[in-house]
């Protein structure tokens, strides 16, 4: 199969990057927890930090930014990632098993971009998200094959370029963020793939809805809840995918939390704080009442105007 051997079989123009430099995000994504992990770090369960926990599991991947920290820093025996986007879970997997035939194409959309003016980068960006969106019903998303090394690698250039680094999709499933205006982007980081890669070799990657998982998870595990945000008043954000994932599933999450918290697993969950911008709104607090609820600040940079933008607090929920 495409990519059984990659990592073993080193590219010389690629030299191994230095391990003591942490992998993060090779995703920008709308909530994604880079910023936050300072904080959260200190909620993590003690079962984590003694290696008491058998696997980790993070339903809702996104950029991975919890799930990298985790497994470089504490000691599981498997980790299970999984999420409903189809092109998310493509391209995660295409850096994991495939990343320097990713980064070959990368650099090329890198060098090509660069080169060209504003008003040429605004054509290039158009038409590469033409081409990913208008290519998106003749891709084998459960067959692995050379055309989602493209698909990956144009995910990750419009990712890298469109505005605000803010991944958005309408109800077909098409990206639709405009471009970005960024004066020197940088669209692949080579050595920070190759890290992400070699952590990703013995991970599960899988496209599945939480409930799926749900039934793969045992008293000995960790699972992150990090779904969609119930959106707060002053956002406008759409969403992240073309399923919708509004306040019926936000409660058929509440439930699977309360069905593992009564096998014993431990769970963290995040989510918006609607009472940051509605006291009266108490959702959450209403969902999770048996729980630990934490309010920590946290930056906001996805809404179209910067008046708009700055710290609201997210919620933390805990069954320990």
């Amino acid at each position: 199969m495409i990519g059984d051997s990659n990592t073993a079989e080193r590219i010389d123009e690629y030299p191994d990057p230095d391990l003591r430099v942490h992998a993060k995000p090779f995703l920008k994504w709308a909530g994604g927890k880079r910023k936050l992990i300072p904080r959260l770090k200190t909620i993590y369960p003690d079962e984590l930090k003694t290696r008491r926990i058998a696997n980790y599991f993070e339903p809702f991947l996104g950029s991975g930014a919890i799930f990298l920290d985790i497994v470089q820093n504490y000691s599981v025996s498997n980790a299970f990632l999984s999420d409903v986007n189809e092109d998310l879970i493509l391209t995660y997997q295409v850096v994991q098993k495939d990343v320097f035939k990713l980064i070959d194409r990368l650099m090329k959309y890198e060098s090509s971009f660069l080169r060209l003016n504003r008003e040429e980068r605004n054509i290039y960006f158009y038409g590469l998200r033409w081409k990913f969106n208008s290519r998106r019903p003749h891709i084998d998303f459960k067959n692995y094959s050379e055309r989602w090394i493209v698909r990956a690698a144009q995910n990750i250039f419009i990712n890298k370029t469109c505005f605000n680094g803010l991944y958005r999709v309408n109800s077909k499933g098409d990206f639709n963020s405009a471009v970005g205006d960024y004066k020197n982007p940088r669209i692949c980081d080579a050595d920070n793939l190759i890290r992400v890669s070699n952590i990703l070799a013995n991970a599960d990657i899988r496209v599945a809805s939480f409930q799926e998982m749900a039934d793969k998870i045992s008293a000995e595990d960790f699972v992150y809840f990090d779904p969609p945000y119930r959106p707060l008043k002053s956002s406008s954000f759409v969403s992240y995918s073309a399923t919708k994932f509004g306040d019926r599933e936000q409660i058929k999450l509440s439930k699977i939390f309360h069905s593992l918290d009564n096998l014993g697993t431990k769970l963290m969950l995040s989510n918006s704080d609607p009472a940051s911008v509605n006291p009266g709104d108490d959702f959450f607090d209403r969902l999770y009442s048996r729980f630990n609820i934490r309010r920590i600040p946290a930056p906001r940079f996805i809404n179209s105007k910067a008046e708009c933008r700055g710290c609201v607090s997210e919620i933390v929920v805990t069954n320990y």
